[in-house]
């Protein structure tokens, strides 16, 4: 007898009813429903209409916790690579010539480092130069928006520099708190007051920040020039190269009574002036031209940036340029 013949359709049901085909829709099914079982675990529950969700912290950025960076192994671990690594990679590349220690001969207790800022290199590079006893117990206030980034460059820049955060565009009473609880506990402090590396080669203006914190602390300001490191590492490069640097530590600074903090600033400023023209000239010279009110600011000529960047090349140079008329 000749084979009934069947029908596509009808040879499709009789292949699935086969045990193997079974077996395989069987699991298929099953991951499913598993997926499905999964996401709706992983998924955030809903929230009915009109009720807000609470924010999630940011644990990075201006939040960043860096207690533990003062941690006996975490000093441990930053005194190795400062004496291990970054010395010798500082004195390679910049070469520093340090002056004016002596002026801290005298000072007892823990002090606000206040220099004016060229480059990245600074960081490095006072970090190695300041003396004993104040280097091993330094916490540098760095900014939030670039230092602490993220969940990688937020414990590297506490744990290798001894860096917190500190907002620039605001003022950050977790960042003051912080700062005069670390002064209080004999932690001495390296700050900026510009708040950002000079785009020209002349400083900003200085901020508050380091007057504030002296006034309130009791520590004394250490006025501090440097010059060279925007040769080092010039803003916008990445790669380092050598260029002798020089470091000029100025006399411990108070707050006179009743003056503000604002007042005070300037006087830093100026201060940090005084030192850069005791480094290009003498510290007699110096002297003279702090009392004839003829020191050089470090803020440059009043002009556009083309202009501004002329001067400082000429000044690099020893050049005496005059203003073009145009």
């Amino acid at each position: 007898m000749r084979p009934m013949p069947i029908t596509r359709k009808q040879a499709t049901r009789l292949i699935k009813r086969l045990p193997v085909n079974r077996s395989v829709s069987t699991a298929t099914q099953t991951s499913t429903r598993v997926t499905r079982m999964a996401k709706a675990i992983l998924k955030s529950p809903s929230v009915p209409a009109g009720v807000d969700l609470l924010k999630k912290e940011n644990n990075v950025g201006a939040n960043y916790d860096t207690d533990w960076a003062r941690s006996y192994p975490a000093r441990a671990v930053r005194v190795l690579l400062l004496n291990g690594v970054m010395k010798p990679v500082v004195d390679l590349l910049a070469t520093p010539s340090i002056q004016g220690t002596d002026r801290l001969a005298d000072v007892d207790g823990p002090v606000i480092f206040a220099a004016n800022h060229h480059s990245h290199a600074d960081t490095p590079l006072m970090m190695t130069v300041i003396p004993e006893p104040w280097r091993n117990r330094l916490f540098i206030g760095a900014a939030a928006d670039y230092w602490f980034t993220n969940r990688v460059t937020s414990p590297l820049s506490a744990l290798v520099i001894g860096a917190i955060p500190v907002e620039r565009t605001k003022v950050s009473r977790k960042a003051i708190d912080q700062s005069l609880e670390l002064l209080r506990d004999d932690w001495s402090m390296l700050i900026f007051p510009e708040g950002a590396r000079s785009p020209d080669g002349w400083a900003r203006p200085f901020t508050s920040g380091a007057a504030f914190l002296s006034s309130h602390s009791g520590a004394p300001v250490v006025p501090v020039f440097i010059q060279g490191t925007n040769k080092v590492l010039p803003k916008g490069k990445n790669i380092p190269r050598p260029a002798p640097t020089t470091v000029v530590f100025g006399s411990p600074m108070q707050a006179a009574e009743g003056e503000d903090s604002k007042s005070f600033a300037v006087r830093i400023q100026e201060a940090v002036a005084a030192l850069g023209d005791e480094s290009a000239t003498d510290w007699w010279q110096a002297r003279k031209n702090a009392a004839s009110e003829k020191t050089p600011t470090l803020d440059g000529p009043d002009a556009g940036v083309w202009r501004r960047s002329w001067t400082r090349s000429a000044k690099a140079k020893g050049v005496r340029r005059s203003w073009p008329q145009v």
